[in-house]
């Protein structure tokens, strides 16, 4: 995956579109951590000032998650929560995601982000998923990180703060690597789980961590 200038920057034409029709607040969601085979799913919901002239300057730098360095994930996490006029994280831990399944856990984690926003939008932009049991509009946007940069405002919250638990597992079950691979199936990680067995925060009904059962 590309870094900084390399990769697809989002913009605020999905916005700018609902804005016209008077569909303000917009809530941009995404999801972190669906295909790890340990710790927790979060997701983040942000609310921007879809607004402000000088918003898609402020936040140039911000991308899909998945584009950026951590170092970058950082400085845009912190530019996010300045500018945004909310934002909320929600998460389903590992027990939840084995129990209900990734799909349904994604769309918990992001319920209960935008639950948790002080702020209530008109509007929903969402990475390719919609959420059937929220009643708001939605727009589902397929690689919606990429293309819309409330969505990769959400992706980059959530990944920081997925980051910044899995490095607290790292200290709490030191021989998995944690921080490094951040709970996804690396070949270190899966020698580690060979060796080790699985620990109280991976995903059991993940077939690398189920063969190990």
């Amino acid at each position: 995956m590309p870094h900084g200038e390399a990769a697809a920057r989002p913009d605020l034409q999905f916005e700018r579109d609902l804005a016209r029709r008077g569909e303000l607040p917009i809530a941009g969601i995404d999801e972190v951590g669906r295909g790890a085979l340990a710790g927790p799913l979060f997701a983040a919901a942000v609310i921007l000032p879809i607004q402000r002239f000088d918003l898609a300057s402020a936040l140039q730098a911000v991308r899909d998650s998945k584009a950026l360095s951590a170092t970058a994930r950082a400085r845009c996490a912190a530019s996010i929560r300045l500018i945004a006029l909310d934002w909320a994280i929600g998460w389903a831990e590992a027990e939840e995601v084995d129990a209900v399944g990734p799909l349904v856990a994604t769309r918990l984690a992001m319920q209960r982000a935008l639950e948790s926003l002080s702020l209530r939008p008109r509007h929903a932009l969402i990475d390719h998923l919609a959420l059937p049991d929220v009643a708001l509009a939605q727009s589902p946007i397929d690689q919606g990180d990429s293309r819309s940069l409330s969505i990769a405002a959400a992706s980059v919250l959530a990944k920081v703060a997925r980051d910044g638990v899995m490095d607290a597992l790292a200290h709490q079950y030191p021989t998995y690597g944690f921080s490094e691979h951040k709970g996804y199936g690396t070949e270190a990680h899966l020698r580690a789980l060979r060796r080790w067995g699985p620990s109280p925060v991976h995903r059991r009904s993940f077939e690398p961590v189920a063969v190990l059962l």
